[in-house]
């Protein structure tokens, strides 16, 4: 590769603040109001033009969906408050025992509870260094319109999902080979659907989640879905769709307008979400795809033959990429077997759903997740949350679920804050004092 030397520049500063927390997807929306809730002078740093990460870019409202049962345990906190502030504003659709959130409003509701918390918010602004000291971070630097800028911060959350910070700063992470990392996928909706005969179709034609071809057990085999394969697999026998084109769709809610918002048909493999030229390819792929499949959906599917499409998500939704080595890696047979830790900072329910594995949570099993995996090796004053914590490719079937990314970023958030407050770095905190913290604001740890 080519190589050009930059001339040695001097960097404005454009901020200074407590926490700093880059990416503002649901696990840094969840650090940052953590933070500021306890106290601290937060700063919330998005590279796009919205706050909500996969929920607004990705138009994925689901984001309990596996709350199928009463007996589902959930952690509560800040994912939970996602729910009710939605079903306040009406802004969202009652399924079984979850929330279907409103992703265009959800944008709004992000935006008023970091005003409502004197979050300092910062879009369309791109991560593109660290400043590190002797192995201890101390801001980043980045780029926008404005230029290139420094934040400083006394402690920086990765947000990113891609563990971007993490990576710039040094810190040791895994990046398995593309062809094995779970696909991503390019949502769109439709609207002007016969919503009446859609849904007798399903009902004649019901699914399980066994149906996906992961791996499942007898109670995923009752367990309804939204699956839908057969117009796509009509549109290949026809030469419609190429055969070598992964397509079937999980749908999660409608509206009284004739309206399905979310359709999850694209996935795609051997893209990696850390490679620009991948990035690339799978847009400009997946809007292809997109029309394939509307065009398969309205000949092929009762009720969708005068429907349009409505909406294609504003970015790839990107379900694993880079993981950091941490403190602690969580494993398979920690969220299989119900693990308990010591330093737990919420809990999550069994429900895995990548990498070849669907479990769903209708028993009431649940594990302890622990504050270590949000600790990256090597590097002082720096935190990850959400889908880039450490863990083994089982586990990340668990840690990258929305409702999970909330609870490492809002532990993360709060421990960060009591750092401060203590005058520690976030691997010495009183973990003691953060679980009271996380508990006063709601969480459910054991």
């Amino acid at each position: 590769m080519k190589q050009i030397e930059e001339p040695a520049r001097t960097t404005p500063v454009l901020a200074e603040t407590d926490v700093l927390v880059v990416g503002g997807g649901p696990g840094g929306l969840a650090a940052a109001l953590g933070a500021a809730r306890q106290g601290a002078k937060v700063m919330l740093v998005e590279r796009y033009g919205c706050f909500g990460g996969v929920i607004a870019q990705s138009m994925v409202g689901t984001v309990a969906w596996y709350r199928t049962t009463e007996k589902t345990v959930d952690a509560g906190g800040i994912g939970t408050e996602f729910e009710r502030r939605a079903k306040d504003m009406n802004a969202s659709l009652q399924v079984n025992h979850y929330q279907v959130l409103d992703t265009e409003v959800f944008k709004h509701i992000a935006d008023l509870m970091i005003q409502e918390a004197d979050i300092v918010p910062l879009l369309h602004t791109q991560i593109v260094d660290v400043v590190l000291q002797d192995g201890s971070i101390g801001g980043v630097i980045t780029e926008s319109k404005s230029g290139r800028q420094a934040i400083l911060a006394k402690r920086v959350i990765d947000a990113t999902g891609d563990g971007d910070v993490a990576a710039r700063a040094g810190a040791p992470f895994r990046l398995d080979p593309k062809e094995t990392l779970e696909g991503v996928t390019v949502n769109f909706g439709c609207s002007g659907i016969d919503l009446q005969e859609f849904i007798t179709y399903i009902l004649k034609n019901p699914k399980s989640i066994s149906d996906w071809g992961d791996e499942s057990g007898e109670k995923e085999a009752a367990e309804f879905s939204t699956y839908l394969r057969e117009p796509f697999d009509k549109a290949k026998e026809a030469g419609e769709i190429p055969k070598d084109v992964r397509m079937e769709s999980y749908w999660g809610s409608f509206t009284d307008a004739g309206e399905i918002p979310n359709l999850n048909a694209i996935h795609m493999a051997g893209i990696d979400s850390t490679d620009v030229w991948d990035l690339t390819r799978g847009e400009i792929e997946g809007r292809q795809r997109v029309m394939w499949a509307v065009e398969a959906l309205k000949k092929y599917t009762p009720g969708f033959e005068k429907a349009r499409l409505r909406t294609i998500g504003a970015s790839l939704g990107c379900r694993e990429s880079r993981k950091i080595i941490g403190d602690y890696d969580l494993t398979e047979q920690d969220v299989l077997n119900q693990a308990k830790f010591e330093d737990s900072i919420g809990i999550f329910p069994e429900f895995l759903d990548g990498n070849g594995i669907a479990i769903m949570p209708s028993t009431g099993r649940y594990f302890q997740v622990p504050y270590r995996i949000t600790l990256p090796q090597k590097v002082e004053n720096l935190l990850v949350a959400g889908r880039c914590v450490a863990g083994d490719k089982v586990s990340h079937a668990a840690t990258r679920q929305m409702m999970c990314c909330t609870v490492t970023g809002q532990g993360a958030g709060v421990a960060a804050a009591i750092s401060l407050e203590t005058g520690v770095t976030p691997r010495r905190v009183d973990l003691a004092r953060v679980q009271e913290a996380l508990r006063a604001q709601g969480v459910r740890l054991d």
